[in-house]
């Protein structure tokens, strides 16, 4: 018998208009404020408002561009767990799990491979852009290229049909809705379709104002950032180029800090004040480097805090992902149970 209320049978008890929701973070390192506006903020929110709310570690997937260094991945799996429990995510109303530990994902991944050509996974926008970021060409490690496919069994063994992504992420919710058609249609109806729910702040650039802010190109404000280190990456930050004195009219549009004040900024009305004494002239870069500092401190110090706290024991959050672990392997095996009877591969009953 399940001892874990809300889990056994979840298939079953769940009705079609259940919002069930999957999130996850890949354990390369810790995350920012891009991952704070794009993903964090609206789980938070869903784990009170959702039928059934799962947070996922998705080492597997940190391993395709990571296979020579593990360490790397095993080291930061207790990052991310901290940086999502300092946000506020409730192990009471989240499912957190840790990917690797659950086989039956391995196992979806494989059947749906079955579904998906070499080429429409080449023709995936989110992977030619990393495959090229990366320098792959032709010599891209298959898991790599099939990393979508693994996404889809990701959300697809919890029945998940609600997923807050960036919008970089949105080609994978459409190649996992492709996945759910073709299965439906070879094996029967087992699957339903997957909705994206895009943050406010759908990609926030870098604090160097090239691309989007990424662990990788180390252009981003970590969410366990100190002062100092928050108020030397804005100092650092791109404004205008010809806004050299005071009172020479500056240009608001491209310039990195505003674009981070009107994402931050919670007064509006003060915010448009200064845009406009900007553009005229007699505003110096500082003074919005420093209200900028001032807002992102006030963000994240109590998050900082909290995961210091936090991390005194981590033999604690470990187990938080042990017992959640558990959980979701509840639900994997039975939603396998339904994948094999659906293709009659369920030969031992």
């Amino acid at each position: 018998m399940c001892k874990t209320i809300g889990f056994c049978g979840i298939i079953k008890i769940m009705s079609k208009d259940s919002k069930i929701v999957l999130t996850g973070d890949r354990p390369t390192g810790k995350l920012h404020l891009g991952h704070f506006v794009g993903s964090i903020q609206n789980r938070l929110k869903l784990q009170n408002e959702a039928d059934k709310s799962f947070y996922m570690i998705a080492d597997v997937q940190g391993l395709t561009d990571n296979a020579n260094n593990p360490e790397k991945i095993r080291d930061n799996l207790i990052e991310v767990a901290l940086d999502n429990l300092a946000c506020g995510l409730d192990p009471k109303k989240t499912t957190m799990f840790i990917q690797s530990q659950v086989p039956e994902i391995a196992e979806l991944t494989v059947l749906f491979l079955n579904l998906v050509t070499v080429a429409r996974l080449k023709r995936n926008p989110t992977v030619k852009s990393e495959m090229k970021d990366k320098g792959y060409g032709e010599d891209v490690p298959a898991g790599f290229l099939a990393y979508p496919v693994s996404q889809a069994a990701d959300i697809l063994f919890t029945h998940s049909n609600l997923i807050p992504v960036g919008d970089d992420q949105l080609p994978q919710i459409e190649q996992a809705n492709e996945i759910v058609d073709s299965f439906n249609r070879f094996y029967g109806e087992t699957f339903k379709k997957v909705k994206p729910l895009i943050g406010n702040t759908p990609r926030l650039i870098g604090t160097d104002g090239n691309s989007k802010m990424s662990k990788s190109l180390n252009n981003g404000i970590y969410l366990s950032d100190s002062l100092e280190d928050i108020s030397k990456k804005v100092i650092s930050m791109y404004t205008d180029p010809k806004h050299i004195h005071v009172e020479d009219p500056g240009s608001v549009e491209g310039n990195v800090v505003f674009t981070y004040l009107d994402i931050f900024d919670s007064n509006k009305t003060e915010l448009e004040s200064l845009k406009e004494q900007y553009r005229k002239g007699g505003l110096g870069d500082m003074v919005i480097k420093k209200r900028l500092i001032g807002i992102l401190e006030e963000i994240i110090k109590p998050i900082r805090e909290k995961r210091e706290e936090l991390s005194k024991d981590k033999e604690s959050i470990m187990k938080i992902l042990e017992e959640g672990t558990k959980d979701a392997r509840i639900v994997a095996k039975e939603t396998m149970a339904e994948v094999r009877k659906a293709m009659k591969i369920n030969y031992f009953k």
